[in-house]
Formats: C-alpha cells, structure tokens, sequence
C-alpha cells in the first residue's frame, strides 16, 4: 500500500507540476500582443457633413500611384495602406477631399510634412494643419486630409474639425511618434518648416539639404530636416537617425569629405547646399545621430546650433522570462518530491492506523493481538502429521 500510494502520489505530483509550468505567467500575459485590425478606408470620409453632399459615390484606393501619381513613391516610402477620394457639392461650392491611411503615425506625420511647404500658415485642425489659399492639409492619428475648396468660408476650420474627431485612433506601436524629432533643439524652431523622410523620394521633395544617395536611406536610416530663425540669418539643421553608432560613424566620415569637396564633389552641390555660407557648413557626429547644418547663419551661430544636438542613450530592459527552464525543471523535481514523501508519510500512517487499531480492538476484547492463534485461523498443523508420522515409523510393524 505504501508503494501504491508513493507511486501516486509521484504521478500526481508530475502532471501538477507541468500543468503548473505550462500556464503563461503575469509577464506573459501583459506582454501578448492585441492584433487591432485597421479602419475601413470608408470610415474616413462622411458621406454628407454640414449641408456637404458627395456628388459621386466616393473612391477607394489601395495604390499610392492611384491615390496621388505624382508623389506615389513618397507615399510607399511612409507606408501608405489605403486611401479615400470624395467629391463634395453645396449651393454651388465644391470640395474635393482625399485621406490617405498609413501603417503608423510616423507614416502620417511624414506625408503630412512632406505635402506641407514652408512657409504655410498653421491652422487648428486635429494633431497638425497647414493652409494655402483655398487648400487645408491636417493630419490626426494615422490619417492625412487634403482637402481643396472652391472658396474659403468662416465655418470651414470647423466642418474640418469635425472630420477629424471621427478619425480612428491607433494604439500599441502604430501610435508613437518618430523619436528622431525629440533630438531637435527647440529654441528658435520653427515648427511649420520641419520635414521627416524616411526615403529618398521623401526626402528629395521635403528639401533635403543632401543628396539622398548620400543620406544612406538603403541602410534603414531616418531623416528630418529643421529651420531655425536665428539672429544672424536662417539656417537649417539636417538629423539623421542610423541603426547603430558604427554606421553613423562611417556616414559622417563620407558627408565630411563630401562638403570638403566642395564645387569638386560628386555627385555635384544641391541648390540648398550652393546658396549657404560656406563658412557655415559642419557636420557633427553623437551617437547613432548624424548633425549637418547649413544656412546663411554666421559661423558661430551656426556651431552653437550644432553643438545643441545631443543623442541621450536610454536603457532599456528587454523583458525576460520570470523563470529560466532549469529553475522549471528545479522546481518541478521539489514538487515531485514533496507530494512523494507526502504520500508515503500518509501510507505509513494509515497503515499504522488501521493495523494498530485491530490489535488494540482485539486486546480490548480479551483476545491475542495476533490472530495466528486464532481457531478460525486455517492452518495444515504439518507440525502434529509428522509427529504422528515419525512415531508410526519408530513403532514396530504392523506386519513384523
């Protein structure tokens, strides 16, 4: 019995102690990812707001090249996903309108940046909003509008910000901005001249100050491009983000040699680069960052804007397992274990139990506590047959 119930309780033990390992941990938990699947294109745009009707069903567009055919590469660069085309009438007036989803806010943020020219005026529409004449760019989440009026009104900001609190919010990953535009000094930025690329297309058409080809975009590298009104003249500070430091490091070497180069360098000078002060070029490494500022600033404003760029490494813990496999097994073979010995403990004790408590009933009753002796015990009496036996031998015989 003893046996039996160790082996049990082994049994037992075993299957509780996987079944216990098997079961995801509070860290697991936390960290097990929510898949969130991405609006319908057709959320994007009502079909009538504020006295607007659509003239035409609208127009879903899952093709950069069809949702814009001159800027199509800008978009696949930022992660264009879908876009939507609507064209709106009331009492004579048009609008047409398109929104254009992108994969994250670092998507639409850079689109919104790229489609924005300097110079634009700042509006109040959802995250961000510029405006040129009788057209209004703003963006919300991981949305872009651009929306083209036949006439500006008084209520036309409104109608617009209406639009923009029913647009999607994006969570998790797809909600964080490019960390690239927290290494921008702020004094003296000015916001409605900054431009984030993650391409050369993009780049190109955000005024990117350098060659694209030079940038190093193949290498996963991000750019943004800054104007900074300083008292001296503009200038304007060029970030780009590298993977690793090593890389960088190989960057700022070749972006050196190329503003050295001069009217030699190839491929040759862009516009932006041909119209700074010379005296003001400088390139400077911190980090993964690359810095490069141009302009028309004096050299010494120019190295004071440079010199405020700063990469500030943070540590991040990546979550590890709360128990290593060898703590798992560890723990599995002390369980097993304990509920062995458990187990045996209480086979002992119950045979005790049991065994004691019939020789104590049968001493109480006036009987042996063993029942070897007991009449109703069957036994052969071997021992009596062959006494009797023997003495039949030793007598004489019967026949002489």
């Amino acid at each position: 019995m003893a046996i039996l119930a160790g082996w049990l309780a082994l049994g037992c033990g075993a299957a509780l102690a996987l079944a216990q390992g098997e079961q995801p941990t509070a860290a697991e938990k936390r960290s097990a990812m929510t898949l969130v699947l991405p609006p319908s294109p057709k959320a994007l745009l009502p079909e009538a707001f504020d006295g607007w009707e659509q003239m035409e069903p609208s127009k879903v567009v899952t093709d950069p090249a069809q949702a814009d055919p001159t800027n199509g590469a800008a978009l696949k660069e930022y992660g264009f996903s879908a876009g939507l085309t609507a064209n709106y009438k009331r009492e004579g007036q048009t609008l047409s309108m398109r929104a254009l989803s992108f994969d994250d806010v670092s998507g639409a943020y850079g689109a919104y940046t790229y489609y924005r020219q300097n110079g634009w005026p700042k509006e109040e529409i959802g995250t961000g909003a510029a405006s040129n004449h009788n057209r209004v760019i703003f963006w919300k989440g991981t949305t872009v509008v651009d929306a083209s009026y036949s006439q500006i009104g008084p209520m036309t900001a409104g109608e617009l910000r209406a639009i923009a609190k029913q647009l999607p919010e994006p969570i998790g990953n797809r909600a964080m901005a490019p960390p690239i535009l927290a290494s921008l000094p702020q004094a003296r930025l000015e916001g409605q001249a900054t431009h984030y690329a993650i391409g050369p297309a993009g780049y190109a058409g955000g005024g990117g100050v350098l060659p694209a080809v030079l940038v190093g975009f193949d290498k996963g590298a991000e750019a943004v491009t800054a104007s900074y009104g300083l008292q001296s003249g503009e200038a304007t500070l060029t970030i780009i983000d590298y993977p690793t430091p090593q890389m960088a490091e190989a960057q700022e070497a070749a972006i050196r040699a190329y503003l050295k180069a001069g009217s030699q360098a190839q491929p040759a000078w862009p516009k932006p680069l041909t119209d700074s002060d010379q005296a003001s070029l400088e390139v400077r490494r911190s980090g993964p960052l690359v810095a490069v500022v141009s302009g028309d600033a004096i050299p010494e404003e120019s190295h004071r804007l440079l010199e405020s760029v700063h990469y500030e490494a943070s540590l991040t813990a990546i979550p590890q397992q709360v128990e290593s496999e060898i703590a798992k097994t560890g723990r599995l073979l002390l369980g097993i274990t304990a509920l062995s010995v458990i187990g045996a403990g209480a086979a002992i004790l119950l045979g005790g139990f049991l065994g004691g408590g019939r020789a104590l009933y049968r001493m109480a009753t006036g009987k042996p506590i063993s029942s070897v002796f007991d009449e109703e015990f069957i036994h052969l009496d071997l021992r009596d047959d062959r006494e009797e036996r023997i003495g039949a031998i030793n007598g004489p015989n019967p026949k002489n």
